[in-house]
């Protein structure tokens, strides 16, 4: 019960599952970001909507690491598949994250370098991802580790998720993550992210159909992550 673990969705669909489970929840507003911190499936978390896209992201991690210090982030959530393997309502969790669209190549560095640290890719926290992804298996999910990456983009060309798998060998694809992984990598805080997939080969059409289904089953996984940590 000593440590606290922070909980970031970028949707209401994504953490409301969770805030309404919570017990003796207080919720408090910083720089426009909902936080509540509670007991959840007992264990102390303090869970967070922080917006689509990586500017928010970011806002919301460095925010909750000066307000409230988390022993572990974990950023969940739903994503789009990158692997013609991966199917609607399968797991990833991350064995590090990418910022796709970070690229100053025309200096010379490598597509997705973070200029400043050096880092393409955001190592997440074996421990965690571990545990992760033996609560999705124990729930029967089909779940797969590797590399997800993240952009200000909503990826629906099979050419740009082309791009992206062969680019970084990434598997899934969202808009969060990756800003997640960097915030918590240069304050020392150890992170994983864990999505399900909503969309596929139907992109919109898909994430449109099965994004609640699959924000459903990602705040299921986290539940039974609790339960067992």
């Amino acid at each position: 019960m000593s440590s606290l673990i922070g909980i970031i969705g970028a949707m209401d669909i994504e953490v409301n599952g969770l805030i309404s489970d919570m017990e003796g929840s207080v919720t408090e507003i910083h720089g426009g970001i909902s936080f509540t911190k509670g007991i959840l499936y007992g264990k102390n978390v303090v869970v967070s909507k922080c917006g689509i896209g990586k500017v928010f992201a970011s806002m919301c991690t460095q925010t909750m690491i000066l307000k409230y210090s988390p022993d572990l982030i974990i950023n969940s959530g739903v994503a789009g598949t990158l692997d013609k393997e991966l199917n609607i309502l399968d797991a990833v969790i991350a064995s590090s994250v990418v910022q796709h669209d970070m690229d100053t190549s025309p200096l010379g560095d490598p597509k997705g370098l973070i200029s400043g640290i050096n880092v393409v890719n955001f190592d997440t926290d074996k421990d965690i991802s571990c545990k992760l992804a033996n609560a999705s298996s124990d729930m029967g999910v089909n779940t797969v580790s590797g590399i997800i990456a993240s952009g200000d983009q909503f990826i629906a060309s099979p050419d740009k998720k082309a791009d992206i798998f062969n680019t970084f060998g990434a598997i899934a694809c969202e808009m969060e993550g990756a800003a997640i992984g960097q915030v918590c990598y240069v304050n020392q805080v150890p992170f994983t992210v864990m999505r399900t997939i909503s969309d596929g080969k139907g992109e919109a059409l898909d994430y449109h159909a099965f994004s609640v289904i699959a924000a459903n089953k990602s705040m299921q996984i986290i539940k039974q992550f609790l339960l067992n940590y």
